[in-house]
């Protein structure tokens, strides 16, 4: 048995071809459709990156219990199941944040890894004094500069044409290792980009396919915050096509993959997945980019295909609900191997076979903000009470996001206490830290839509009963994750 696993970050299901987008290029998305089950009803769980990420090795929602951070010494890990198991488990990624403190426990979880450097502000490029980078060099409103966006106009100096770019390289390296191993049995490959996320850096000739007016300051860089009163329609479109651009060399090279598995006939003995963290706003809903505001469909809402050569349903589609928890599951069931015990995935098998469904709701959000959920057809975003309290995270690593992925700081590590196991911890005890983080997603209204009538989630519903139904489904979905009691309180449950 063997499987790839395609992943992009930030990836736009609405820009996509198969899920009804025209004006961008994305050929090899569509030719992957034909080839593949097309999953209209998939969600996120945890957000941003890294939460996501430990969804994908443990099969758990993260962002109940703790925010951005490594994986846990407790965590089990579907890639290092599989490297246990005799199944070898590679990763090939530009996804820097592997990498920092905040993340670096991930990678080893494999039988081997690559690393290819460059993304955004990667630390890589040591051009000392470096302040080259065009001005404003980020954000619509013109922020001043800083030693993180100067890192990356650094980076950018050794990326002079498309092959030297970080994309490239890590399909490349994925190339290779199918060239060596296409042959050989038991192997799990994946091969993962930051592209399309932000900044939207993309060669000349990509930018030549998507022309627009806007003549202002250099912009390819949007910030996260509500759209303003200097943002213009040009600039709005120019941001958009900058988007377009990075996503048809996403394109392009999830077309050398798809060759590959021609070339090989890998159609015949590997499962492929393609898919993504999250998406990301493009000025939709008024808002750029994510995590500050409601996880509305432009980012919650996300792309997934699917090719089992057990089933070989190819040129479908499903409206099951399903969730980035359940594809850990789905490849350790491919792989024959029992689902860990804690595991709130499920295998995506009678999905993909039968187009029969798995589960009955799904949880979103992002740690201290809106808890949300679906049902698939319904979509509730619920707002903690005015005052977000209580706020604690729970961790044995104490390491996360923020100062540049460093450690937590000493002021929330004075305040540590230890905390009883979880049910998921193997018996063994956490440390519990004030969280003292300012969390802007919170101060946004609770909202009830229903993507029946309004797929675009543009107009909130009073529905006193649905709002009921919705969170006595996100209640009982908290307690089967064994989320902490204060979380309960904090949103008014």
């Amino acid at each position: 048995m063997k499987a790839i696993m395609v992943m992009y970050d930030s990836l736009n299901r609405h820009l996509l071809r198969p899920y009804g987008c025209q004006w961008t290029r994305t050929e090899n998305f569509s030719r992957l459709a034909e080839h593949s089950v097309t999953f209209d009803n998939y969600w996120v769980g945890s957000m941003p990156c890294m939460p996501a990420r430990r969804e994908l090795h443990t099969g758990r929602y993260n962002f109940l219990h703790r925010s951005w951070g490594p994986l846990e010494p407790f965590d089990d890990s579907m890639p290092e199941t599989l490297k246990k198991s005799g199944i070898h488990s590679h990763l090939i990624s530009d996804h820097y944040h592997y990498w920092e403190d905040g993340g670096a426990t991930y990678h080893q979880r494999y039988t081997t890894w690559e690393c290819v450097r460059g993304q955004e502000g990667d630390n890589w490029q040591p051009l000392v004094g470096f302040s080259d980078g065009p001005s404003p060099t980020r954000n619509v409103c013109g922020e001043p500069e800083d030693n993180w966006v100067m890192q990356d106009f650094a980076n950018r100096t050794a990326m002079q044409d498309v092959s030297r770019q970080p994309q490239c390289q890590t399909f490349q390296k994925g190339l290779d290792f199918l060239e060596q191993n296409h042959d050989k049995d038991n192997w799990f490959l994946q091969i993962e980009t930051f592209d399309p996320h932000e900044p939207f850096f993309a060669q000349p000739e990509y930018r030549s396919l998507f022309p627009d007016s806007y003549n202002g300051p250099f912009c390819d860089w949007p910030d996260y915050r509500p759209v303003n009163e200097e943002d213009s329609p040009e600039l709005i479109q120019h941001l958009r096509h900058q988007y377009a651009a990075v996503l048809k060399l996403c394109d392009e090279n999830l077309g050398k993959i798809l060759d590959a598995m021609d070339s090989y006939d890998l159609w015949k003995d590997t499962m492929l997945i393609v898919n993504t963290d999250h998406g990301f706003l493009l000025s939709e809903h008024g808002q750029w980019a994510k995590c500050h505001c409601p996880f509305y469909g432009e980012v919650a809402h996300t792309p997934l295909f699917i090719w089992d050569p057990r089933s070989r349903r190819q040129n479908v589609r499903t409206s099951q609900l399903v969730q980035t928890i359940d594809l850990p599951a789905t490849l350790l069931e491919y792989f024959g191997l029992p689902l860990f015990p804690d595991m709130e995935g499920k295998p995506l098998r009678p999905v993909i076979e039968q187009d029969v469904p798995v589960r009955e709701g799904g949880l979103f959000g992002i740690f201290g903000g809106q808890v949300c959920c679906t049902d698939g057809t319904w979509v509730y975003m619920r707002s903690p009470l005015p005052d977000n309290q209580p706020r604690y995270e729970y961790t044995l690593m104490v390491t996360r996001h923020g100062g540049r992925r460093a450690f937590i700081n000493h002021d929330i590590l004075k305040s540590m206490k230890l905390a009883s196991p979880f049910s998921f911890t193997k018996g063994i005890p956490v440390l519990k830290l004030e969280s003292r983080q300012q969390v802007s997603q919170a101060g946004y209204p609770t909202m009830l839509f229903c993507l029946e009538s309004d797929p675009d989630e543009e107009h909130p519903l009073k529905n006193i009963a649905e709002e009921r139904r919705m969170a006595a489904l996100m209640k009982k979905m908290m307690i089967e994750n064994d989320c902490p009691e204060e979380q309960f309180i904090r949103m008014g449950l």
